[in-house]
């Protein structure tokens, strides 16, 4: 049933906002050249990678790291990127990962591959179990002022919870969320 809501809902989303696809594409296009797209291996369902989508929001050439190790991130954003981050928009992508099955609309967010031993505890709390989500209980108990261990703790909690009302409790929270522009934070602005 969830998957058939994630391919369902993320396949009329991407044609319902193709539209906005095409104004940011050519925002990023113009003001900061090719690539559009941003792609990063991440971590999976059963610990299996996948290319996760995103709009570029940094310049060529910045490090591979989480968003708040990048202490020089405010140099690295590009001039629409901290709109498309604050908003959330950069994320808008991976309405593709959701309808190829890579993602969900609601799971554990994913890690990039190299986020050190924090893959060991959520081994150990089951969060490889589920699909990743563009949103999560983590997100919208904090985002990104929630630390590595009380992320794998909310989302623990959110695979023993986890139900189709759950998720739509979940994506409403998220969507107020990012109209408030609630708990986010970009590199070394916690």
């Amino acid at each position: 049933m969830k998957r058939a809501f994630d391919f369902t809902a993320s396949l009329a989303a991407i044609i319902l906002l193709s539209p906005l696809f095409l104004v940011i594409a050519l925002i990023i296009l113009i003001s900061d050249g090719s690539p559009v797209i941003y792609k990063q291996v991440r971590i999976g369902k059963d610990k299996k990678k996948f290319t996760i989508f995103k709009f570029r929001t940094m310049k060529n050439g910045t490090r591979l790291a989480p968003t708040g190790a990048l202490k020089e991130s405010e140099q690295q954003i590009i001039g629409v990127g901290k709109l498309l981050r604050k908003s959330s928009l950069d994320e808008l992508p991976q309405l593709f990962n959701i309808l190829k099955g890579d993602m969900s609309f609601v799971g554990p967010r994913p890690l990039i591959v190299n986020e050190g031993n924090i893959h060991a505890l959520r081994e150990a709390a089951g969060v490889y179990t589920v699909r990743p989500g563009l949103t999560g209980w983590a997100q919208v108990n904090g985002r990104d002022h929630v630390n590595n261990e009380q992320k794998i703790v909310l989302d623990k909690e959110y695979i023993e919870k986890q139900s189709l009302l759950f998720d739509f409790k979940i994506l409403i929270r998220t969507f107020t969320s990012v109209i408030k522009s609630k708990d986010i934070a970009d590199g070394g602005e916690f």
